[in-house]
C-alpha cells in the first residue's frame, strides 16, 4: 500500500540529500517520480543539497494544489510512481492534507522532507500536520553539530551573529548572497543548552563547524 512518510530533523542533517538519493534509487529502477519544493536555497524550481547535488523540481507556492496537479498529470496520460516534497515545513496544513489524498486516492507514495521546528523551537504548521497525518515519521540519524561539538537539536536565527527569538517564522534564503554580505540575518544549528543560553558560534568566539549557515535576504519572509 502507498504511504505518506515524513523525514524530519534540523538544518544540516541531510534531508535534501536523502530526497535526492530516493529519487536516484527509484529512477534507476525505472520508476517515474515528481519532485516538489518551495524556497530552496538554489532558487525557484530547484531541489538542492548542501553537498552540491541539485535537480529540477516543481515550485509549490502557497496556492499550489498537489492533488489537482497530479490528477491533471495522470489524466493527460502522465505517469507518477512516487512523489517527493522537500522543504515541507513551508507547506500549509491544507497542502499536507492534499498529499494525504494523493496517497489514499491515487495510490502514490509520498516522501516529505522538512525541518520540524523554527528558530523559536515552535513547530512549523506544515511539519505539525505531517506529524499528525503521516503513516511514518522518521528523524534523520545524520547528526548536525553545534559549535561546541554536541549534537545540534535546535535551529537558531542570528542577526549579526547574535541569536534572536522574535520575527517572522519564515525568512527565505538569498542564494545570490552566500556570505550574507547584504544582510545580517543567518541561521545556525545549536544544542539545546546553547540555544537556551542564546550562545552562538560568533558570541562564543568559536568558528562555525558548518561553512554555510544559511544566509538570507532580510527583504523576504521565511525560515530554514
Amino acid at each position: 500500500m502507498a504511504e505518506l512518510a515524513f523525514f524530519s530533523g534540523t538544518m544540516d542533517c541531510g534531508k535534501s540529500t536523502l530526497a535526492l538519493q530516493i529519487q536516484h534509487n527509484r529512477s534507476a529502477r525505472g520508476l517515474s517520480g515528481m519532485i516538489f519544493t518551495r524556497n530552496d536555497r538554489a532558487g525557484e524550481g530547484r531541489l538542492s543539497s548542501r553537498l552540491g547535488l541539485v535537480t529540477d523540481a516543481v515550485e509549490a507556492d502557497e496556492k499550489f494544489d498537489f492533488h489537482v496537479h497530479l490528477v491533471k498529470h495522470l489524466t493527460a496520460g502522465g505517469r507518477v510512481d512516487y512523489v517527493i516534497a522537500d522543504e515541507a515545513q513551508f507547506l500549509s496544513p491544507d497542502q499536507v492534507d492534499q498529499l494525504g489524498r494523493v496517497v489514499d486516492d491515487l495510490g502514490i507514495d509520498v516522501f516529505a522532507f522538512g525541518i520540524t521546528t523554527d528558530f523559536r523551537t515552535r513547530l512549523f504548521p506544515g511539519s505539525q500536520r505531517l506529524i499528525e497525518l503521516a503513516d511514518r515519521v522518521e528523524v534523520l540519524q545524520v547528526e548536525a553539530l553545534c559549535w561546541c561539538g554536541a549534537r545540534a537539536t535546535h535551529n537558531a536565527r542570528t542577526v549579526g551573529g547574535r541569536m534572536v527569538i522574535e520575527g517572522a517564522q519564515v525568512v527565505v534564503g538569498d542564494v545570490g548572497d552566500p556570505a550574507g554580505a547584504r544582510g545580517e540575518i543567518g541561521y545556525e544549528v545549536l544544542c539545546r543548552r546553547h540555544h537556551r543560553r542564546r550562545l552562538t558560534a560568533a558570541t562564543a568566539g568559536a568558528g562555525a563547524l558548518s561553512p554555510e549557515v544559511l544566509p538570507v535576504d532580510s527583504a523576504h519572509t521565511g525560515s530554514r
